[in-house]
């Protein structure tokens, strides 16, 4: 039986654009900030937390909806004494994208981001938890890959129709196309230990500059961005069946304890606990 300080994973093999993570006793989970490839979702069961999304800070507790833009900085963690509780999914983008104009929500073809980073609506938020638990306590199969499927789409257009025409956030100023571009060789060269003055002297930045302006747009200094990028790849790996050493060694890590350590201050599981699901059974 998993303890109940562990988090539980649910993948399905036919829906593979989908990941839910069920925490039921994250009293003491400790995020490093971090970002996803996918579109975040989850909701708070228990509890209260601080939340962090890209420059905006927020108390959310039981009742609260947060949502995560792809690569949007954040982390949540409970506040002092406080229990912690929630469950989090993860869609991946060219899915939603592909759904969300086929069914006429948006005419959009690329994913338009969401422009909220909490939600309190008792409908979605009892909506998400029933989601949640067919998705991943549907203990007799009673329900095939295709029917979850279907409970997941109607799910998603009725809250994308809402989300869309919710006032937004403050939108954040644009970074200069020279950071971008730093950040977009660290996606390409996460395998390199590049230094910061090496990136500097690269893209003809000062050092200060450089780690200052990137900082302030990402929220992460580029050594942390590219370990973050790290762990996303470790993921993925480890999803598709890889073992943790070859991941490790495959994702840059040289020393695995120091990815095991890494992977949890930015997933809150252990490549372990990670690579241990709740399956359905494909019907």
């Amino acid at each position: 039986m998993t303890p109940s300080t562990h988090p539980v994973f649910w993948r399905d093999e036919s829906l593979p654009y989908i990941e839910l993570r069920h925490v039921t006793d994250g009293h003491n989970v400790t995020y490093a900030a971090h970002s996803h490839k996918e579109w975040s979702i989850g909701v708070i069961v228990g509890g209260e937390s601080t939340f962090l999304c890209a420059d905006r800070r927020h108390q959310v507790s039981q009742g609260d909806i947060v949502i995560m833009n792809p690569n949007v900085v954040h982390h949540c963690n409970p506040l002092p004494k406080s229990s912690w509780a929630y469950y989090m999914m993860h869609i991946d983008v060219s899915w939603l994208a592909s759904f969300l104009h086929q069914s006429g929500v948006t005419q959009e073809k690329i994913f338009q981001p969401t422009r909220v980073d909490t939600l309190h609506e008792d409908d979605f938020y009892v909506g998400f938890i029933t989601l949640a638990q067919i998705l991943m306590y549907d203990q007799d199969n009673t329900i095939t890959s295709e029917g979850k499927d279907k409970h997941i789409k109607a799910y998603f257009a009725e809250l994308f129709h809402f989300i869309y025409r919710t006032k937004p956030h403050e939108e954040q100023k644009k970074p200069a196309k020279s950071i971008i571009e730093v950040a977009t060789y660290l996606d390409e060269h996460y395998l390199e230990d590049t230094s910061i003055e090496q990136l500097s002297e690269k893209f003809a930045l000062s050092t200060g500059y450089l780690v200052r302006t990137f900082k302030k747009h990402f929220n992460l200094s580029p050594h942390a961005y590219r370990l973050n990028k790290r762990i996303q790849m470790g993921q993925l790996a480890l999803k598709s069946g890889g073992s943790i050493i070859h991941t490790a060694q495959e994702v840059g890590f040289n020393d695995q304890s120091h990815f095991q350590r890494t992977f949890k201050q930015r997933v809150a599981a252990t490549p372990k606990q990670y690579q241990s699901t709740t399956k359905s059974t494909q019907r």
